[in-house]
């Protein structure tokens, strides 16, 4: 997205990090947005419409435009070769459970074999900071491009608990890829400023958060919603 700024959901506006992509604002994906945040939208309407925005997200959000290329040539059915290009480098996609994993489908959709690894990030309940209490990852996850996956970015806490967990084994800062579908203000610049060189692509920025810390407007538990 050119502009540094990025619509919310009351209409003001936000300045986004450099390193945080918003899709542009079209009527289907708003149309979309309104349809998964309403609370009278069914299970089986709210998968079909999340399953829309995540593919927007992977495919038309330009996340696989993030990926390096090199030249390409092929030979056509005609005889003749053409020039193109190849994605450099291999992916894989990290899913933050629970939610997160709704997103682990349209991944697939776009990249073919795609490796999955999974996080699982709960609150302590003496220190209320996030914990690790489960991570899968490939054993050569760093040597890929790893595409994180979480819908919902509301402080931070968890994103950055699964970032570290990712740099722990190996990966590089700059080849991570964070996909949401909805972020707070605050969860943005927390994740973007402490990890510059990570690219962030999200469908939409809200309001903020109300005194629970949950992102408004919303739309609920995502996780509860999509499985449940």
């Amino acid at each position: 997205m050119a502009s540094t700024t990025a619509a919310v959901a009351s209409d003001k506006k936000y300045e986004l990090p450099d390193n945080a992509i918003v899709l542009p604002p079209t009527a289907q994906l708003q149309a979309l947005l309104t349809l998964i945040r309403d609370e009278n939208t069914h299970r089986g309407d709210f998968v079909f419409y999340s399953d829309r925005i995540i593919r927007l997200l992977v495919e038309e959000g330009k996340c696989l435009n993030h990926l390096p290329v090199v030249p390409k040539t092929v030979r056509t059915p005609v005889g003749l070769d053409f020039n193109g290009v190849g994605f450099e480098g291999r992916i894989c996609g990290v899913s933050i459970m629970r939610a997160g994993e709704s997103m682990e489908a349209g991944l697939r959709d776009c990249c073919r074999s795609v490796r999955i690894g999974k996080i699982l990030i709960q609150r302590d309940e003496e220190t209320c900071l996030p914990k690790l209490f489960y991570a899968k990852l490939p054993e050569d996850i760093a040597e890929r491009f790893v595409l994180l996956l979480d819908p919902m970015l509301a402080t931070g806490g968890s994103c950055i608990k699964a970032i570290e967990v990712l740099l722990s084994h190996g990966v590089k800062e700059e080849k991570i890829l964070f996909l949401n579908l909805i972020a707070s203000p605050l969860g943005t610049d927390t994740v973007c400023k402490r990890f510059p060189k990570l690219r962030m692509i999200t469908a939409w920025v809200d309001e903020g958060l109300d005194s629970h810390s949950y992102i408004v407007p919303g739309l609920g538990d995502f996780g509860d919603r999509y499985f449940l």
